[in-house]
């Protein structure tokens, strides 16, 4: 009997192996496919600039050109595939594309079957103020104006330092720009927007007269997306968002959209 158990046990060894061996088979046969076409497929939605748009132009953006420089890197051509943004996640699990990118946040409750990519850009709420302000900071804000567009996360985000700092007084405007305008003209002292609406209306200014503070006041992550399984690939998509990150090319591109 101990023979018969002694003879078994490879066979035992390799069953409880079989789950790990077929999950490592199918993350690599993805990342194999690749690099044996030498093409990364990305979906994204051309309809969000300065991140992605086709509208009368070639394909443009900041996506793109993170794209193709991740490609680029990887040693890969790059085949852009358009979708609505409702039909992103389901082209990404059908394996219509190998990657999202495509101005995504990051969501808890699609990690079940996707995984997330380290962030490449932070679309959360930005202080923009005067540039010769004394203000660095939420809490400078106490006794002041803050400018915020009606309804908007900033406004949110405005209406809980209302509570903690005295006598704040919260200005609604209908959009970001009427916001970071009120401030422009004196009539607030400073402006909660998003990045991406804040920093674009500062590349538009013909003689800067505001900047905005370099710490964000909350955090809005975009990430690239790629199906859970498909470790391998993400852990190349990190790697190569990190050497762009080293090298400074991230901060380039994304200054080449959305200003310095």
């Amino acid at each position: 009997m101990h023979r018969f158990i002694r003879q078994l046990r490879p066979f035992i060894f390799l069953l409880a192996l079989l789950p790990l061996l077929l999950a490592c088979r199918s993350d690599d046969v993805t990342w194999a496919r690749i690099q044996e076409n030498g093409v990364l497929r990305v979906g994204l939605d051309p309809t969000f600039p300065p991140f992605e748009t086709a509208d009368g132009v070639p394909l443009q953006g900041l996506d793109v050109d993170l794209a193709e420089a991740i490609a680029t890197d990887l040693g890969l051509a790059v085949e852009f595939v358009y979708f609505g943004y409702d039909g992103l996640y389901d082209a990404l699990a059908t394996g219509q594309v190998d990657v999202l990118i495509s101005a995504l946040v990051i969501m808890v409750e699609r990690t079940g079957d996707f995984a997330y990519s380290e962030p490449y850009f932070n679309a959360g709420e930005i202080l923009i103020v005067p540039i010769d302000a004394s203000i660095r900071t939420m809490s400078d804000l106490a006794q002041g104006r803050l400018a915020v567009e009606l309804g908007a996360r900033g406004h949110v985000e405005a209406t809980i330092w209302e509570r903690r700092l005295t006598n704040l007084t919260i200005l609604p405007y209908n959009t970001a720009d009427e916001a970071v305008t009120a401030v422009l003209e004196g009539e607030a002292d400073a402006a909660l927007v998003d990045a991406v609406s804040g920093r674009l209306y500062l590349r538009e200014q013909p003689q800067p007269r505001l900047t905005y503070l370099p710490e964000p006041v909350t955090v809005e992550p975009y990430a690239m997306v790629v199906r859970r399984e498909d470790e391998r690939l993400l852990d190349e998509l990190n790697d190569s968002l990190e050497r762009l990150r080293q090298s400074g090319q991230l901060a380039q591109i994304i200054n080449r959209w959305l200003g310095p």
